[in-house]
């Protein structure tokens, strides 16, 4: 059974960093394209970036492109969201997930597969 758990969110100010992380078990996690996604109070949720397999390929969304770096170590079975700059509207709750996919970076969350709980990110002006 594959599982992803997140960590690292939490409370901020406008302009602080913070570096999320996502663990995974449970599937083969070098072969899959992984990502970022993020949820706010009665919005829908949005994609935040996305890595293949091989970290060759990347994505992100318009709205964090610059301020957003996303990584993983393959051996570790962990990827990570580093965040920098952040404002007031990057907060809400941030969830990993893994798809099927293994060549493309993707931003629609109808291809992944698995999904983390969340993290939840504060970011006060």
């Amino acid at each position: 059974q594959v599982q992803l758990v997140e960590s690292g969110g939490g409370l901020v100010q406008a302009g602080e960093s913070l570096r999320l992380a996502c663990a995974a078990s449970g599937h083969t996690f070098g072969d899959f394209v992984m990502g970022w996604f993020r949820q706010a109070p009665r919005k829908e949720r949005e994609f935040v970036a996305s890595i293949n397999y091989n970290g060759v390929s990347i994505l992100y969304g318009d709205s964090v492109k610059g301020r957003f770096t996303i990584s993983r170590d393959n051996i570790k079975r962990t990827m990570w969201l580093e965040m920098n700059n952040l404002q007031p509207e990057d907060t809400a709750l941030y969830y990993c997930a893994v798809s099927l996919l293994t060549s493309l970076a993707e931003r629609d969350r109808n291809a992944y597969r698995y999904w983390g709980q969340g993290t939840q990110v504060t970011v006060s002006s």
